[in-house]
């Protein structure tokens, strides 16, 4: 069946219940902004911000020493060699991908299982080489939820592992759209990611203009999941 890219006849019953839980996402993300249930999520936005970091170093024949995720939702990536230019930008733009993937892994329970047995992987490897307790702590417990949430859904009727899904991808698209604005355009963190790239990229461009170029690419990414997840659903 050929792919509805034009979304015609849009919207069925699954498109819509896509789109009202996005934005229900969305309204609870925003009510709980400021409060300390939504901070193991941006914890994990945080970990994706550097894990993207490390894959990009391993990609570019580097050598990952470490990686720390921090109470205050900092971290640090600890890298070797590699390509420098290509591992700066890939925090921001990494998890603003991911926050894509996940939100369209969600369309599917398959899809969700995958995402969520790739999940659990991925924080089972980085806690190998998760360099403080915040990281360490982080890692298992976001296992053992996943676990849970994974284990209920086949046992039981509370089958919400799609949603669980879901709701990290907005978490993490609109957490990274939100911390490139704060930490790159709003106020200049001169030990920020886009001042770093700004002195050794040849363009003539600053930190702040690079947050605007990564914020957009960002945006489009959150656009692009919308958009690819109704084309799935249709």
């Amino acid at each position: 069946m050929r792919p509805n890219w034009e979304l015609k006849n849009c919207c069925n019953h699954d498109q819509v219940v896509f789109l009202v839980t996005v934005a229900v996402c969305t309204v609870v993300i925003l009510a709980l902004w400021r409060t300390v249930l939504l901070r193991p999520f941006k914890l994990v936005t945080v970990f994706l911000h550097e894990t993207s970091h490390a894959i990009a170093c391993k990609l570019t024949c580097g050598h990952v020493e470490g990686i720390q995720v921090h109470a205050d939702e900092g971290g640090t990536t600890q890298t070797r060699g590699g390509i420098y230019w290509l591992i700066l930008p890939a925090g921001y733009l990494g998890s603003s991908f991911w926050g894509m993937v996940l939100i369209l892994a969600s369309t599917n329970l398959l899809t969700a299982r995958i995402a969520a047995g790739c999940f659990i992987a991925a924080l089972l490897l980085v806690l190998i080489i998760a360099k403080n307790w915040t990281l360490r702590g982080l890692c298992i417990g976001f296992v053992v939820f996943l676990g849970v949430v994974w284990i209920l859904q086949e046992t039981t009727k509370v089958r919400i592992l799609q949603y669980i899904i879901l709701f990290i991808g907005v978490m993490n698209s609109l957490f990274s759209v939100y911390d490139i604005y704060d930490d790159l355009i709003s106020r200049r963190v001169h030990s920020s990611d886009a001042e770093k790239f700004a002195e050794i990229c040849p363009c003539p461009c600053n930190g702040v203009g690079w947050g605007a170029i990564w914020g957009l690419i960002s945006f489009l990414f959150l656009c692009g999941a919308m958009y690819l997840g109704l084309v799935i659903l249709s």
